[in-house]
């Protein structure tokens, strides 16, 4: 059996999955506006899955070695359906938060054993295909799920029960998989101070990001639905954003590789933010304008989090990636678990559109404080940058099947010469 086919169980309930997922993604603030939720707490709801997500990141991983992965993986599914169908149950925006914490915790739990049994069946040989796979399967589920809001009314119950389906379905494959167990997962740890001294850019843009995508994920529809888009078109909105960063990520990231990284990293900043303004401008007037401006929005602000991750491996030994982008994944989660709230406020005080000159003004503080770093610390030369790689953020054990990682089985070297921290 060649290693696609042995791994095709994984991947199907993993599409089954993100299709679920996505479709609760943009369901969860389009009802939580129809019920008249006030923007900021429908925010702070919202904040709970990425607070349960940093959880699961650090705990996850002792369920798992507690009693296995078939069992870990049954056992996140099952309470991840089941709130599927508590918001339905129960109205009410204290639950909501519980329900989004404990959906938060169990997707990381299934991301993170999902990824760790699809390393197990790679090789140097085949990693960069097998994350190129899974990237796919991730974006493309996602995409689908959303556009799957278009099926019934979001006032009503039925797209939760869907949700909860899905979900539950993507048990089948695993539960039914022959593939060997993999190892224990490890925890993953936060050295904030390794992680500065590294590169400062790469944290404040990992902490940037989160901030400035959580919000999107977050309040996104609700913006889409301020600026009267049916639930047509806020699923078609939602949808180009994500499309755009999948289409820009590749020559963006060849870009990188060719020149300064942080040059790059800066423009890429200050275009997101070009791109709030325009959606900030021009939500309420022109469909096709909003389409435009944000897939140019995802494009540029999905990148960056790649990017983060690509200058700091660039800058770290070669036994330092796996650590240093699980780290850089946890300050993302950091900054997520703040961005819904802190864009839910600037919402409430200026207007449903201002979510975007929030990101906007991220943006460009991210994008200033590249250009500092660019004059007051020098650039590693493009022929010793790594490869740019799309990082999903999934869970730490994704980093394990990027074939940057492939050089931590290696000896640790003797002698440190990494380029000075920026």
């Amino acid at each position: 059996m060649t290693t696609f086919a042995s791994i095709t169980a994984l991947l199907l309930g993993l599409a089954i999955l993100v299709l679920g997922n996505g479709l609760q993604n943009i369901l969860l603030p389009t009802r939580a506006a129809i019920e008249a939720f006030p923007v900021t707490v429908i925010g702070l709801v919202l904040s709970g899955y990425y607070l349960g997500f940093v959880l699961g990141c650090i705990y996850g991983p002792r369920v798992v070695r507690r009693v296995g992965h078939i069992r870990s993986y049954t056992a996140f599914a099952a309470v991840a359906a089941a709130a599927a169908l508590g918001y339905t149950l129960v109205v009410d925006p204290y639950v909501w938060g519980a329900l989004r914490c404990a959906t938060g915790f169990c997707l990381a739990g299934l991301y993170m054993i999902t990824e760790s049994w699809l390393n197990e069946r790679a090789s140097n040989v085949n990693r960069g295909r097998i994350l190129s796979t899974y990237r796919i399967v991730d974006l493309g589920g996602t995409t689908l799920g959303m556009m799957l809001l278009n099926l019934a009314d979001p006032a009503q119950f039925q797209l939760f029960c869907i949700v909860s389906i899905l979900i539950s379905l993507s048990l089948v494959p695993v539960a039914l998989t022959t593939a060997v167990a993999p190892t224990p997962i490890e925890s993953v740890q936060l050295h904030l101070k390794q992680l500065f001294a590294n590169s400062s850019l790469s944290v404040v843009g990992s902490f940037t990001v989160g901030l400035t995508n959580a919000a999107f994920w977050a309040m996104g529809p609700v913006y889409a639905r301020s600026v009267g888009l049916p639930p047509s078109d806020i699923a078609g909105f939602m949808a180009a954003v994500v499309v755009g960063g999948a289409i820009l990520q590749w020559p963006i990231g060849g870009l990188s590789d060719r020149f300064d990284r942080r040059t790059v990293l800066m423009a890429s900043a200050f275009v997101a933010a070009a791109a709030g303004v325009a959606l900030a401008a021009v939500g309420g007037y022109s469909v096709i304008a909003v389409y435009a401006s944000g897939a140019l929005f995802g494009g540029l602000a999905f990148t960056l989090y790649s990017l983060c991750i690509a200058h700091a491996n660039d800058r770290a030994a070669p036994h330092e990636f796996v650590q240093i982008s699980s780290g850089l994944l946890l300050v993302f989660g950091f900054g997520a678990v703040l961005g819904p709230s802190a864009g839910a406020i600037v919402m409430a005080e200026f207007g449903d559109r201002s979510l975007f000159a929030f990101t906007a003004a991220a943006h460009l503080l991210l994008g200033a404080y590249a250009a500092y770093r660019m004059r007051t610390n020098p650039a590693v030369p493009a022929e010793a940058q790594s490869d740019f790689v799309a990082a999903p953020r999934t869970s730490p054990a994704v980093f394990e099947l990027d074939p940057r990682a492939e050089e931590d089985s290696g000896d640790i070297p003797e002698d440190d010469d990494r380029p000075a921290a920026a």
